[in-house]
Order: C-alpha cells, then structure tokens, then sequence
C-alpha cells in the first residue's frame, strides 16, 4: 500500500482542550494536523482564525495542512505561510488563476493542494496536475451537515490517480469531508477501499476526537489502511 498517511481534523477537536488534543495527534501515529478553514461565504460554515491557528502551530510538533474554504484564498498566502502552514491547499472552484495561485503558495515555501467538490471532475486538473503536490478530493459537498459518504468518490480518485499515473506526476491524493455529523467522513468502514482506490493521505474528524481513546483509533486507522 505505502506509506498511507493520517491527517486528523482539528475542526473535529474539544476547543476547550485544544493544546490536549494538538499534544495527542503529535504523540499518535498520525502524520499531520488537518485544518479547515471556512469564512462562511464559499461554504456556509465559519471555522477558526488566525489567532487559533497560531496557537495550534505553537504546539503542534508535526506538518500543518491546511485547507482553504475560502473564496480568494490568495489574499491570505502569505499569512499561512507566516502562521507555519506546510501544505496549503486551496479550492479550484475559488481560484481564477490556478496556475498562479500555486506557485504564489510555492514561493512562500509550502507545498501547494487544490481541493475539489464532489461536482468538480477531475479532468479540470489536467493542465495544472505536475504543479500540485496534493489534490484534496471532497467527499461530501463542504460546509454542509448530515450528509453521507458520496460513493462515486472511489471512482474518481481512480480517475485521479490513473491522470497522475499518466502525466507523471508525484500528486498526493488526500479523501476529506467537511460536515458536522460523522457518517460522511473516512472511517475504519472505507478506508482500506480508499486507499486500494488510489488514496494516500486520509483526513479524519469526529471518527478520531470522538472515538474512546483517538491514539488508539489513528494507530488502528493507520494499520487498516496499510495492511
């Protein structure tokens, strides 16, 4: 399988416990600390800000992944890249200029990611696919509630993956939901066939924060996944 990796969303997280539970991902088998930024405009929800991001990156001890549910995300490159973001990834259906808007992210030392709604064929990323280090492929349409798992998402990160395999591109694939309820998100339910789909990066949420022991959980994921 490979080296799968293990992304768990902080949105997820207890706000009032925050620095506990940036401390549990650093010390679990996860590989990185997802953060979802929503401004309530390209999505209806509004997540955190910037002064919450700078306390995360002051205790997280591993890469930050940030995605950008905003609309103009190239007003704000800069500042990501000041609050220590490693991969920031961006939506193609916010950005006139892609092409630009990568290697604006590029300049600043991140690696860059686009993120597509599940309405949003892959074949957009044609043109762009070697100049993206990650495409966060949507599993629910973002910001929404209660909505399930979109099963065409197995058939499209193959599509993805085989267009990588094609240009030649060493594109990630990260699966990501964004809702408030659990059922739509990855969980030890679909992972392994995510990732035999083509998937190498797995974003999880409430599966993780909300489980009995989330150490436990991501180590369990992880092993799923790459088994």
């Amino acid at each position: 399988m490979g080296n799968i990796k293990i992304a768990p969303s902080l949105l997820a997280s207890d706000f009032g416990n925050l620095q506990r539970d940036v401390e549990m991902v650093n010390n679990s088998d996860a590989d990185w600390h997802h953060i979802d930024v929503m401004d309530g405009v390209f999505v209806p929800n509004i997540s955190y800000g910037m002064p919450v991001i700078k306390a995360i990156q002051k205790h997280a001890t591993k890469p930050l992944d940030v995605h950008l549910m905003i609309i103009d995300p190239d007003r704000y490159i800069d500042t990501f890249a000041e609050l220590g973001a490693a991969i920031l990834t961006v939506h193609y259906e916010a950005c006139t200029h892609l092409h630009r808007t990568l290697q604006a992210i590029k300049a600043k030392g991140m690696q860059a990611g686009v993120a597509l709604n599940p309405h949003t064929n892959i074949n957009v990323l044609e043109d762009t696919i070697k100049d993206i280090d990650l495409v966060c492929m949507m599993s629910v349409n973002p910001g929404f509630g209660g909505q399930s798992f979109i099963e065409n998402t197995y058939n499209k990160v193959r599509d993805l993956k085989a267009l990588i395999q094609h240009k030649r591109a060493k594109t990630l694939i990260e699966i990501d939901k964004k809702k408030k309820k659990k059922k739509g998100g990855v969980t030890s339910q679909n992972a392994k066939a995510l990732v035999n789909a083509g998937a190498d990066v797995l974003v999880a949420g409430s599966f993780v924060f909300k489980s009995k022991n989330p150490t436990t959980t991501i180590a369990e994921l992880a092993n799923l996944a790459s088994t």
